[in-house]
């Protein structure tokens, strides 16, 4: 029977192209393979042709482009019959908004703060300047509004069937607020000349019906509507007298603009949103609107149909998307826990819920205490594995060779700096000017502090948030706890120590209302200090994010391997012993968290990385490899005026990028990904291109650079050269691979597998991981006869001694659920010249007993990576004399105290035994 808790988890991300019926299908395999849990990506209704479903704008739907709920219903049924449960994927920060199909949203629009839905929404509704009623920004238009509205981009429509108007900008609607159709409709009836016509009368006559302001109300509107439509001939009058807000004349222009002026929203042209936009989004996504799931209404319209699937037993576990993005995690965490037991007891379903959390926590950072939840998605033991198997020893050298080549001289810690500075001049431009402004309400409020200006206050809060080492603190409106007081203090420290003004006890002030102490101050608004201090921590979540993932770890390149989310690639190696006392403390706190190696939001794929790592190990011929390339591609090279095409930065870092997704052979594809992967990461580092000002001449020359890189015809010095070098990378990748792999379907934690990585894993960043997978041919090779380990090293490329060890460590966790889920982690003695190429632990609970060996640091062993490891001199010592079976090599049986590694690494850089 599957565990609660899972053993193996899969994620797979649906789309309308690979829907429940594809899940469906897929069971038999998964339960074949050993996985416990299917980890789905969002299934409820998201916007039309999502290709991630994160863009959700019904929570009370299931997604009927991936089959609804009769597909559903067939996924789970062939779940149960495999012996499979159900993790999803959901979405509690925020929704699609925008277009024509979030119903919540379009009523916003209509109703503004009259609207049920208003509070649902993370709106500060009077941030609009120049308008005398509340009302939200659309940044939603192409070009200036101006320019679109004389243009007759905008146009005014009726729809009979629900009588209700609406403005369209293409595939946007924009409601009309009913308490406009009064004048909307002796303006239409006059445009139409219809007012001596019986449809004419009786349209004049409803408007005077309700001849206030405020008419008709929320509650009135429904019926307002309906005997609108019932009118006979209406429809026919409206149409010809729309006449009057169409733009092709300078009055209907204006008389449409005054319309839309008198709304619950401002449209504006989409580069606006910078500074100007007034809701909380999911980072800068326009489209993508913060909910407020810490109202109570609001958070029970989120988890209606959650709820039926857990007491319908069709879903047994949750992975939380964003938690930093919510007002107050832990309170939202508490009330989850409670919906749970609650709809699980009326069920009478018995033992625990999983739920885990995406959650990035920073090196050393400790777990957030969040009621209900097992641990993280993994991130952060990604990093513990990847900063266990690179070289220590090549990270210096490979410093010195990136910046000897790049020209950079800045450290990563000055990069982050420049990165957040730039993130809140521009993506996160409005979020930041909310946020002073409400601080700046605060300081006027109180006499002691009147004379702090918005400017002082702008500065002051920038310095912190720049100083801020990690996404978020979890201040409640309780107030502080012990651990973020003391994270506040020392960040307000740094940045009053970086402050040049003439005010620094302007610090003094933000400490207070940051830790909420000035809330207990009668001379202050407390609900303005709480409100202010729980959407900071709203903001240093995206800050953080934006700045080190999507900036940062595309302008540091030393080995990125370690440019990845939840890391710090300026750190050193982990030494074994540090590696050992994370993976005791994984054990006693969080075991039942996720540990990665890849997900769908990982800058590469899992082997990719694994053979970038390889490039520690190689340093120093790297370094004369690159150098060689940089002159035989000098030719390659644009240079128009002061501007290189690529810069020399981008240039290295390709280099790194095509180690790990080197391909046996060029072809078309792989030069396209590698083209868009190069044009994504520039974007990103938002030096030469960015996003919101591309510039199309430096990414044509990109482009073009790697496509003459990559041709037989222009290249073949290089590519023969790169060529060689890769295949040793590709070696040694391959050994780290699987390194990586035993250590996460070893070691403490839940082993999370995504979709595809049976098989090696060379994808690049999204979209290129969210292609589809080859099932087929996985399904196939798990089920043709099991080839000896030899046969598997001998043809290691195909990736089927991947897969082996896969289904080999599946297999293990099922037999030996108890050790994996409540066992302890003990570190094990190595001996010998290769000691320190070997992690050795043992994985005990009651009396069951496992030893494992991984190998690490290859080079060596494989004459620089030109062949499969040999002479592995290293032992460990097990104690008194004992059974074992061998787990790697089909459960062979040996009496022994001790373990030869010269023998049990001789296929695989793995070796699991199990007391007998």
């Amino acid at each position: 029977m599957a565990s609660v808790v899972p053993l193996a988890t899969y994620r797979l991300q649906l789309t309308r192209d690979f829907d429940f019926d594809a899940a469906a299908a897929l069971a038999p395999y998964l339960s074949q393979l050993g996985i416990t849990h299917l980890y789905s990506s969002p299934f409820l209704k998201a916007r039309p042709g999502s290709t991630h479903g994160y863009d959700i704008v019904d929570h009370d739907r299931i997604n009927p482009e991936l089959g609804g709920e009769e597909g559903f219903a067939r996924l789970s049924a062939a779940l149960k019959a495999n012996d499979l449960k159900l993790i999803l994927d959901f979405v509690p920060n925020h929704m699609g908004v925008g277009h024509a199909d979030n119903q919540w949203w379009l009523d916003v629009l209509e109703w503004g703060p009259r609207s049920p839905y208003a509070m649902a929404f993370d709106i500060d509704w009077d941030a609009l300047p120049h308008r005398r009623h509340p009302g939200v920004l659309l940044p939603i238009l192409g070009r200036p509004y101006g320019e679109v509205l004389q243009h007759g981009e905008i146009t005014l429509k009726y729809d009979a069937e629900t009588g209700s108007f609406a403005a369209w900008y293409f595939s946007h609607k924009l409601p009309i607020n009913p308490q406009r159709y009064g004048e909307m409709l002796r303006t239409i009836v006059a445009a139409a000349g219809a007012a001596d016509e019986p449809p004419g009368r009786a349209l004049l006559a409803l408007a005077d019906e309700y001849p206030g302001i405020n008419q008709p109300s929320y509650r009135e509107a429904p019926d307002f509507k309906r005997r609108l439509r019932e009118i006979e001939g209406a429809a026919a009058v409206i149409e010809r007298g729309l006449s009057a807000y169409s733009s092709d004349s300078e009055a209907g222009a204006a008389a449409l603009h005054r319309l839309l002026e008198r709304q619950h929203y401002r449209l504006a042209y989409w580069r606006i949103a910078v500074s100007a936009v007034n809701y909380r989004r999911f980072f800068d996504i326009n489209e993508l609107a913060g909910l407020r799931v810490e109202h109570p209404a609001t958070f029970r319209a989120l988890h209606g149909l959650v709820a039926r699937l857990i007491a319908n037993d069709q879903l047994q576990g949750l992975r939380l998307d964003h938690i930093d993005g919510l007002r107050d995690p832990a309170q939202y965490t508490r009330r989850l826990r409670q919906l749970i037991h609650k709809v699980r007891g009326r069920a009478r379903r018995s033992g625990a819920f999983y739920v885990v959390v995406e959650k990035i926590l920073a090196d050393g950072e400790p777990m957030p205490n969040l009621p209900g939840v097992a641990g993280t998605t993994g991130y952060e033991w990604l990093n513990v594995i990847s900063r266990v198997l690179v070289d220590g020893k090549g990270l210096d050298p490979l410093e010195r060779t990136w910046r000897a080549f790049s020209g950079e001289h800045a450290s990563f810690a000055r990069i982050v700096e420049a990165a957040k500075q730039r993130v809140i001049e521009t993506m996160l431009a409005s979020e930041f000017t909310v946020l002073c402004g409400q601080l700046a309400r605060i300081a006027a409020g109180h006499f002691s502090t009147r004379d702090y200006t918005v400017d002082r206050l702008r500065a002051a809060l920038q310095e912190y948030v720049i100083a801020f080492p990690v996404y978020r603190t979890y201040v409640t409106a309780a107030g502080a706890s012990p651990r973020d007081r003391k994270l506040i203090e020392d960040t307000i420290a740094l940045a009053r120590a970086r402050w040049r003004g003439p005010d620094p006890d302007v610090f003094d002030f933000l400490r207070d209302v940051i830790t909420l102490d000035l809330a207990a101050n009668p001379g202050y608004s407390a609900p303005r200090v709480r409100n202010f201090a729980l959407k900071l921590q709203q903001f240093t979540g995206p800050l953080t994010a934006k700045a080190l993932e999507d900036t940062a770890f595309y302008r540091y390149h030393r080995l990125i391997a370690l440019n990845e989310v939840g890391g710090d690639p300026a750190e050193p190696a982990l030494d074994l012993e540090e590696f050992h006392q994370r993976q005791q403390h994984h054990a006693s706190t969080f075991p039942g968290g996720l540990t990665a190696t890849a997900t769908h939001d990982t800058k590469r794929g899992e082997d990719a990385r694994a053979r970038i790592l390889a490039l520690s190990e190689l340093a120093q011929d790297w370094d004369t490899a690159v150098r060689g390339w940089r002159a035989q591609n000098a030719l390659l090279v644009q240079q128009v005026d002061d501007e290189r095409r690529p810069s020399l930065g981008h240039e290295y870092m390709l280099y790194q990028a095509l180690i790990g997704a080197w391909p046996e052979a060029i072809d078309r594809s792989f030069v396209e990904r590698m083209s868009a992967y190069a044009v994504k990461a520039a974007r990103e580092g938002k030096e030469e291109t960015s996003w919101t000002n591309p510039n199309e001449a430096y990414e044509a020359g990109l482009q073009q650079f790697l496509r003459s890189l990559l041709d037989e015809q222009t290249s073949p010095a290089f590519l023969a050269s790169f060529r060689e070098f890769a295949e040793r990378t590709a070696l040694i990748g391959a050994l780290n691979g699987l390194s990586q792999l035993a250590l996460k379907g070893l070691a403490p934690g839940v082993s999370d597998f995504y979709q595809g990585t049976e098989f090696w894993d060379f994808s690049l960043v999204d979209p290129d991981n969210r292609r589809p997978v080859d099932f087929t041919a996985r399904e196939q090779a798990l089920a043709a006869p099991i080839p000896g380990w030899p046969e598997l090293a001998a043809n290691w490329r195909d990736g089927r001694i991947k897969l082996g060890l896969t289904r080999t460590l599946l297999r293990l966790r099922q037999e030996l659920a108890e050790i994996f889920s409540n066992g302890s982690y003990e570190p094990l003695p190595v001996t010998g010249n290769h000691a320190g190429h070997v992690i050795a632990f043992a994985r005990n609970h009651k009396r069951q007993r496992l030893i494992v060996a991984v190998g690490r640091h290859f080079a060596p062993l494989t004459g620089g990576g030109l062949h499969w490891p040999d002479a592995f001199e290293a032992t460990i010592p097990l104690g008194a004399t004992a059974n074992y079976a061998d787990v790697i090599d089909t459960y062979s049986n040996l009496r022994t105290n001790e373990l030869n590694l010269a023998h049990q690494f001789r296929h695989l850089p793995v070796c699991v035994l199990r007391r007998v």
